[in-house]
Parts: C-alpha cells; structure tokens; sequence
C-alpha cells in the first residue's frame, strides 16, 4: 500500500464511518480497486481507531458527563447508560476473542461478500424506517413524521444493539446502519438510538487497536509503518470534519436514502465480482 493509497483510503474511512453505508465496505470496495491485497486488519483498526478518536473529540462533553456521573458512585442516569453501553459490548467482545480468525478470514472473501451484506444493510434501514413511520402514523404523530416518537434506551434493545454490532463485523453490513435499525426497530427514538449507536463503539474499537499495539501487531503488518500512520491522521482529520455533519444528517434524513445507496453500491460489487 503507497502512502497515497493510505491517504485516500484513510478518507473514505472517514466519510463513511457516520454514515450508515458500511465504512468497512468501503474500505474493501477501495482496496479492490486500488489493487491493495493485505495478510491482516492492522490498516482496518488503525483507520476504525481514529474515526473514533473522532468521535471522542466531538462527544466529548457527552462522554465527560457520564464520566462525572459515573463517580458519584451511585446508579443515576449516567451510571445506567454506561452499564447499557457495557452490555452492549458483550457480544462484541465475545466474537473478538473467540472468532478473530474467522473475522479476518470474512474480509479476504472479496466483493461478492461486500456486496450481498450490503443488501442487508439496505434492508435493515428501509425495514427500520417503515416501522418507525408505522409507530408514528398510528400514534398520530406528525401525520407520519419518521423520527418525533420513541421510546428511551433500554437493557433489551442495548442488547439487541450489541448484537448487531458483532453481527456487522462483516465487511459492507454497516455497524452504524445495523445498529440504529436495530434501535429503531425496537422502538427506540432516532436521536436516542444514533447517540448511543456511536457511544457504543469506543471501548471496542480502541480497545482492539490497543491490544493490536501491545502485541505488536502493527510493527509486523504487512502495510508498513508510514502508510498506517498517514491513513490514521487522514481518517481523524477526515473523522473531524465529517463527524457533526453526517451524525446530524442521519437523525434528519431519511433512511431510506441510504438504503437505496447501499443496494445500489451492493448491486454493482456483486455484478463486479460475477462478470
């Protein structure tokens, strides 16, 4: 991988991360054209790491809140919402230290892959959004208005929220997507569901890229050491600019926009990789 092809790769990271459009995807559909062929995911954790550096950056008075709260040493709000954020992980973490190999196998697999998780992805969101449109017709609110109604976070939907977060380690089924569907689908309010959905994934991601340092992983990767660190600083600054924005148009937008995107996105991967 040149250091150019890290950069924009690093951009792409960027972009797509708060958007429910599948940044791994992206990252495999940009290697396939790039020609970059990897032994391992040291690239997909650094650039994952730095988008959530991002994140910390812009949430950062969210996340000080729960913290502060966290060491009044009573259950209060915050203290409820990190253990909510703390369930979550526990499917995650469970395909982390028992199927990494599998995982890391799935993302050599190709287009084709890409492509049909993608679909799911844009079934997820078109599904979710029907269903929050349906709540809001019968409940009369706003003639229909997707995202006015819902419900808070609760244990069952964090859970299912984890759930699909592991799920979506499949390269092109979106982590953002999957999850705010997921939400949704359980009945949880749009702005809610897309705070925690970007909150969740702290901890495993920067835990994974610590662990990745500690080992050594990243001296050893195949990418080389210049291109890791010039897709990091491409993905964060990319992460930053990007980051108000997408979050604020995915709580506004509507879903279905993506979903259409992705299908066509998976459409063209999977004719691709057949002819």
């Amino acid at each position: 991988m040149s250091w150019i092809e890290a950069i924009l790769l690093g951009i792409v990271q960027g972009l797509t991360e708060f958007l429910p459009v599948s940044s791994s995807g992206h990252l495999a559909i940009g290697k396939a054209l790039f020609g970059i062929e990897t032994a391992d995911l040291s690239f997909e954790v650094i650039v994952h790491a730095a988008t959530v550096l991002a994140t910390i950056v812009v949430f950062w008075k969210d996340i000080l809140a729960l913290l502060q709260g966290l060491f009044k040493f009573k259950f209060n709000a915050e203290t409820r919402y990190i253990c909510l954020i703390l369930l979550s992980m526990i499917p995650v973490f469970i395909v982390g230290m028992f199927f990494k190999d599998q995982v890391e196998s799935i993302f050599g697999s190709g287009l084709l892959v890409v492509g049909f998780a993608l679909l799911v992805t844009a079934f997820l969101l078109f599904l979710s959004e029907t269903l929050e449109v349906r709540r809001a017709v019968q409940a009369g609110n706003g003639g229909g208005q997707a995202g006015n109604g819902g419900q808070k976070m609760t244990w069952k939907s964090a859970l299912w929220m984890g759930l699909a977060q592991a799920v979506a380690v499949i390269p092109g089924l979106s982590r953002s997507g999957s999850t705010i569907a997921t939400g949704l689908i359980c009945g949880v309010k749009k702005e809610e569901v897309t705070r925690f959905s970007f909150l969740m994934v702290l901890i495993p991601i920067l835990g994974e890229a610590f662990l990745d340092v500690v080992g050594g992983d990243f001296a050893q990767s195949s990418v080389g050491v210049l291109p890791l660190i010039l897709g990091f600083l491409a993905a964060f600054v990319s992460g930053l600019f990007a980051c108000r924005v997408m979050i604020a148009m995915v709580k506004k937008a509507r879903l279905r926009w993506f979903a259409l995107y992705c299908a066509i996105v998976g459409l063209i991967c999977i004719v691709s990789h057949l002819f």
